[in-house]
């Protein structure tokens, strides 16, 4: 009993493990810490979008794009999460000379997601959350790949924004999320991540379904009847916006677009 009662006095004396503290620079990686049970370390995020209601006090950083290194440097965090698109070439250089530990989440397809959510987890101190979450995601894309799966793909034209014409690259994730719905970005090949296109590239290259960021944009196609998509009317808007926003809720946004695309002809 004494060994016990001395046992506990020791434990009463040692100071309390300090949190992590945490600023997420990228709404996606903000969704990732929530998902993995750890919004209670985020002490700040990077604003881009509508923010969860659960952090709805949380103080900000800056807009995407616009980081603010004096807000970022009072939070006094241990870890940034970065995604680096997210805050561009003078945010990235600032946070080099910050010499702020960071962790750099950058998944170019959807295997590599479900390996950021374990990345993520390990780095918190959330390693079982980040191994679960991951096999969730994982289990889901298998499924979804079998039952959307096409011996000939979807020849599939994503557009970003109409004036200047922008498009996705092989190497951004939203392509391989067309690969999962038994479809192919007809712009594969094209190493940027959003490179601009002529519309001529477009007609060359001829896809059966044009998806569009917004609405609104969708009418300016049918000046080009000769499109294979405008002529069986396979011009969509993109059914969840989620999809270029790599999380976990990218799998429900993936499981919408093969929905829509199972309907085309």
């Amino acid at each position: 009993m004494r060994r016990l009662l001395t046992f506990l006095l020791l434990c009463l004396a040692l100071p309390a493990t300090a949190q992590l503290r945490v600023v997420s620079l990228a709404p996606s990686l903000t969704e990732t810490m929530l998902d993995l049970g750890a919004g209670d370390l985020l002490v700040g995020v990077l604003d881009g979008g509508d923010r969860p209601a659960a952090l709805a006090g949380l103080p900000s950083v800056g807009r995407y794009g616009q980081l603010q290194a004096e807000s970022l440097l009072s939070l006094k965090p241990d870890l940034v999460l970065l995604w680096p698109d997210s805050v561009g070439a003078a945010g990235r250089e600032q946070l080099k000379r910050l010499s702020i530990p960071q962790l750099v989440v950058e998944p170019r397809n959807l295997e590599q997601l479900a390996h950021s959510f374990i990345e993520i987890g390990e780095r918190i101190g959330r390693a079982d959350q980040g191994r679960q979450l991951a096999a969730r995601f994982e289990t889901g894309l298998a499924e979804l790949r079998q039952r959307y799966h096409r011996e000939a793909p979807l020849r599939v034209f994503y557009q970003v924004w109409d004036t200047p014409l922008y498009t996705l690259g092989g190497k951004q994730i939203v392509s391989d999320a067309l690969k999962v719905c038994g479809a192919r970005n007809v712009f594969a090949d094209l190493p940027l991540p959003a490179p601009q296109v002529g519309v001529e590239a477009v007609l060359q290259r001829n896809p059966t379904v044009i998806l569009v960021s917004e609405p609104g944009q969708a009418s300016a196609w049918a000046s080009w009847p000769q499109l294979a998509a405008v002529k069986s009317k396979q011009v969509w808007p993109v059914p969840d916006r989620g999809l270029e926003r790599p999380s976990f809720q990218m799998l429900g946004a993936t499981e919408k677009l093969c929905r829509l695309l199972e309907t085309a002809r």
